[in-house]
């Protein structure tokens, strides 16, 4: 499905729930979640709830939402990813991204239209909050005492897109989730109107995507859309292997009435570290310019990788393999020692010989021999020679891509 204009609508007035890092956002099953029940719903047919998931002109709604993560991520990699917390440090939300990628969030939302939308997360008794509200996007940790502020100037113009002050508020809403999934939904993904539910009290359809072919790591996706809105409710993302979710974002309580206008409001308590975000970024900093560099920000994996190019190797050269729910990226990364090398290596980075031994068990094939990092979700072949094979596809489909391109 191509994006378009009404796509980009819908997203514009998403909720956002940010997660990026190694794998994307990310809710376990929560009871409020379970389905209570089966509505007895007109039919529809998938084209049609796709339609009518696209035609919502929902612009304001307020409510809670869970968020937590079940990646199976590696001992060494889930403690850099802040244990669940989201709260202290940095107050600029890209720092907060991969914290989010990991244990269990409560979430409260608020939108009107797309120029007022917040965003806080409650971790205990402290909160991070991120707030938009007109030409100004504010990041507040109340743990720390730190406020992050940035000047939305494409969006604040009239008639602008707001994507970028939408992407910086997240991405990851169920809303939001929806739209990319369903944009990236083409002829490798069978589409299919499942069973009714309820969510958040509310009686939902539930669109079902799943991969024609084998090899990927996703069994399915569930999209529980609002019966008489046709906002998304929740997306949940299941793994092949079964189990419970890899992804379940979510509502637990959901209202489609206007928030207040002093929601929004927000002024940078007493004695806050106050930090502009642009400013940050001109220095080279954490703000809105920061590059993700994916893998290679797990320590220990860029001594292994060279750094995987544009982050300190000298490869970088990237060939993408396959296409849809298959698809895998092959990083020559032009690392100059093997994996062998960093083992026998004495003087080789303690981060790099703690990377080895948190991943999993070591592979061979026609293309030699490697490691693989190992998620629920994304793995990665980590080949003797410095290559790498990742994506959302099973350890065996790194290897048979890593046989066929050596």
């Amino acid at each position: 499905m191509a994006t378009n204009a009404k796509t980009r609508k819908a997203a514009r007035y998403a909720v956002p729930v940010a997660v990026a890092g190694v794998a994307a956002a990310t809710v376990a099953m929560v009871p409020a979640f379970a389905n209570s029940g089966s509505p007895d719903l007109p039919k529809v047919t998938a084209q049609q709830l796709i339609e009518k998931i696209v035609a919502s002109d929902v612009q304001q709604l307020s409510g809670s939402a869970k968020i937590s993560t079940d990646l199976g991520l590696p001992t060494l990699a889930s403690g850099l990813l802040g244990g669940g917390g989201v709260t202290g440090g940095s107050a600029n939300p890209e720092d907060k991204i991969a914290q989010l990628a990991n244990g269990t969030h409560t979430v409260r939302v608020a939108a009107d239209g797309p120029d007022r939308q917040k965003l806080t997360f409650v971790d205990g008794k402290d909160e991070y909050s991120l707030i938009h509200n007109g030409a100004d996007v504010w990041g507040y940790d109340s743990k720390a005492n730190e406020v992050w502020h940035e000047k939305d100037t494409e969006g604040a113009a009239q008639g602008k897109d707001h994507k970028k002050t939408a992407d910086r508020m997240g991405g990851g809403s169920p809303q939001q989730l929806a739209q990319d999934i369903l944009t990236a939904a083409g002829p490798t993904t069978d589409v299919s109107v499942g069973d009714t539910a309820q969510v958040a009290g509310r009686d939902a359809y539930q669109l079902v995507l799943k991969p024609k072919h084998g090899g990927s790591t996703v069994g399915s996706v569930k999209i529980a859309v609002d019966a008489k809105n046709f906002v998304p409710l929740r997306v949940q993302l299941l793994a092949a292997e079964g189990g419970k979710p890899i992804v379940d974002a979510g509502f637990t309580k959901v209202d489609f009435a206007k928030p207040s206008a002093d929601t929004f409001a927000f002024t940078a308590p007493k004695g806050a570290k106050v930090t502009e975000g642009a400013a940050e970024a001109g220095k080279g900093g954490a703000g809105h310019g920061k590059e993700f560099k994916g893998l290679d920000s797990l320590p220990g994996l860029g001594a292994l990788t060279g750094g995987m190019g544009g982050a300190g190797g000298k490869g970088g050269e990237t060939k993408v393999l396959g296409e849809g729910w298959s698809t895998i990226a092959r990083i020559d990364t032009g690392a100059g020692k093997s994996l062998k090398d960093i083992e026998n290596d004495k003087n080789a980075p303690k981060e790099a010989k703690q990377f080895l031994d948190s991943l999993g068990g070591k592979v061979t094939g026609k293309f030699g021999e490697g490691r693989v990092f190992k998620t629920r979700l994304v793995n990665a072949l980590i080949t003797d020679d410095g290559k790498v094979y990742v994506g959302a596809v099973t350890k065996d489909a790194l290897v048979k891509a890593a046989d066929a391109n050596k």
